[in-house]
């Protein structure tokens, strides 16, 4: 295959550590690899290097003459004045980039619910990153680098992403690196994957599974030091043969040697055990939720529906994961199991021994402990947990969730996206719920930790409730899914397959509906009181107040984030998940106001 682009003995450091070290790697026409590693060892730096971003101390980076490089990276780079359209296709006359079947289809892919002239700092955090995804999309590209590609996608927009990727060049042309969390989408795209660890770049042939099964073997011949780790890769490899066996059939993947290798391993969850003790713990009644609709008041004054007639007797031990769209209802279906969420009709009922508590996505939980050091916040709990049938010390799960001694005393304010993610987890796990809602837990998370959280998990004795954007973890870690689709809730016996086909068909429906023709007796605004006119003018100005606030509050924190190291990854992604808060009370504050102006008019 052709040369496209390569590195030679590149070598980086960074004030703290060094982060390559006479790393040699090459991307030739037809290649897509997956680039994985944890947290902090440098999959981004690579990627940067490659596309020259950045240039190393010594080595040097080559690629072939009139070679076209396309580059996402985690970073923010829209322009704020442009319309998302602009943003898009430029001054592109409409004629020209609507016959253009690639654009249409990446329009339809990642931006279709998107205002095509709305301006793009109106747009939400997770907007402008699909508009700046499908910016890079519509271009021509002989090589694509992909930071974090799948963030703020949704099911339907990844496997879209996907499709997009796999059928982009013909199959011995074109180039991609991607850096992606996402399993199932490097096992979908991926013909090869660089583990990123220790200073080096480590290939493998194949996707995510062809390289758990290398890795496993690479392992088996470790010291005894990497002996955790080797024991739950294998577990991580049975349940990729066990549960789902199509993705081991792809190219170059030695099934028989995948059998060899997991004979004596058994089922990563003894389901039956499982139910046996959360019954125990539960008995028999968990949540029941009979017949309930729940809407809620428009500004208007009128009604809007969310769940209708929605019947769901969750089960003691049951493991399932909850699919829908973005604004489907998933978040007051689970609110209704908490008791957040009163319905507006149909009954609740909650079992007497129940203990719920969710995973959040904002960490809302360690505020009150950011001050305190890790070890004290541990030592205020149980002295014990119980997994896989061990009696394990809150050090030991630490430990197993990825933790080092020296980081015992560090305070969690000062600990990576992800450590805290995986500390709030034990703390929770640490209390001892019986039902427990994980919403979007993979979020910081690299694969290892995954596959660590996931191998927890599977030894919980509880009610398991997820929703998630990641394949992978919803297909490992439940038995079930179902999905929140047009206010009802639906089982989906062939899992998300299943859910993408009907979602799929629901937009067919609704795109083949007739556009209703204007009348010239179309109704018009309702008349508003002066009151009424004078109390959104008074609220107005109170959200323009919080406004300027918030937006002193986010140049503060870009200000920081610049003088800040930037080799230190974790920390910069701290800055931008705060950013990220500030930016989505901006987006409820503007969508506020824009609601007032038509009633201020």
């Amino acid at each position: 295959m052709a040369h496209l682009l390569g590195g030679e003995a590149l070598h980086i450091e960074f004030p703290t550590r060094t982060v390559f070290e006479g790393v040699t790697v090459g991307v030739s026409e037809g290649d897509r690899i997956g680039v994985v590693g944890k947290n902090g060892d440098g999959k981004s730096t690579l990627l940067s290097l490659l596309a020259q971003r950045i240039q190393p101390d010594s080595g040097r980076v080559t690629v072939r003459s009139g070679v076209r490089i396309g580059y996402l990276d985690q970073s923010d780079v829209l322009n704020d004045d442009h319309s998302v359209g602009y943003a898009l296709v430029g001054d592109t006359p409409e004629y020209e980039w609507a016959s253009n079947s690639r654009i249409r289809d990446i329009i339809s892919g990642l931006v279709q619910d998107l205002d095509w002239d709305a301006p793009v700092n109106s747009l939400s955090g997770g907007q402008r990153r699909r508009v700046a995804l499908a910016e890079l999309l519509v271009g021509d590209w002989d090589v694509l680098m992909l930071d974090e590609p799948t963030n703020h996608l949704d099911v339907g927009a990844i496997t879209w992403l996907a499709g997009h990727l796999k059928n982009r060049w013909p199959k011995s042309q074109g180039g991609l690196l991607t850096v992606t969390h996402d399993r199932w989408f490097l096992d979908e795209i991926c013909t090869e994957t660089w583990e990123v660890h220790d200073g080096v770049v480590e290939p493998f042939e194949g996707g995510y599974a062809a390289y758990i099964l290398q890795r496993v073997e690479r392992d088996r011949q470790a010291a005894a030091a990497e002996a955790k780790r080797q024991n739950l890769m294998r577990k991580e490899l049975a349940w990729l043969r066990r549960g789902a066996p199509a993705r081991t059939s792809k190219p170059k993947f030695r099934i028989d040697a995948a059998n060899e290798l997991i004979d004596d391993v058994p089922p990563v969850r003894d389901t039956v055990k499982l139910s046996q003790m959360a019954v125990s713990r539960l008995g028999k009644d968990v949540v029941d939720i009979e017949d309930v609709s729940v809407s809620y008041p428009l500004p208007s004054g009128e009604e809007k529906p969310v769940l209708d007639h929605v019947t769901w007797l969750i089960a003691p031990g049951e493991r399932t994961g909850i699919l829908g769209v973005n604004g489907a209802g998933k978040s007051t279906l689970l609110g209704l199991v908490t008791g957040d969420v009163a319905p507006s009709s149909g009954r609740v009922k909650h079992g007497k021994t129940v203990r719920v508590a969710t995973l959040t996505q904002q960490l809302d939980e360690l505020k009150e402990i950011q001050n305190d050091r890790v070890s004290d916040v541990i030592g205020r709990k149980r002295t014990s947990y119980v997994a896989d049938g061990k009696e394990m010390t809150p050090g030991q799960l630490l430990e197993r969730l990825g933790f080092t001694n020296a980081q015992l005393s560090t305070p969690v304010r000062d600990l990576s996206g992800g450590q805290k993610r995986r500390l709030q987890l034990l703390l929770i796990l640490l209390d001892e719920p019986n039902v427990l809602i994980l919403d979007e837990p993979s979020n910081d998370l690299d694969t290892d930790m995954l596959a660590a959280m996931e191998d927890l998990l599977d030894t919980w004795p509880g009610t398991l409730l997820v929703v998630s954007h990641d394949r992978y973890l919803m297909e490992r870690v439940t038995d079930q899914q179902f999905a929140v689709m047009d206010g009802s809730f639906r089982h989906m016996p062939g899992g998300i397959d299943q859910y993408l086909r009907e979602q799929e068909q629901a937009e067919s429906r609704h795109r083949e509906k007739p556009t209703p023709v204007a009348s010239s007796s179309a109704t018009t605004a309702p008349a508003r009181s002066g009151a009424e006119i004078r109390e959104a003018q008074k609220e107005m100005k109170a959200i323009d107040r919080k406004l300027a606030r918030l937006s002193e509050s986010k140049k503060e924190l870009h200000e920081q984030m610049a003088a800040h190291d930037q080799s230190d990854y974790e920390g910069l992604a701290d800055f931008g998940r705060r950013a990220q808060e500030i930016q989505d009370e901006v987006d409820e504050l503007e969508m506020r106001w824009l609601e007032l102006s038509d009633i201020v008019g």
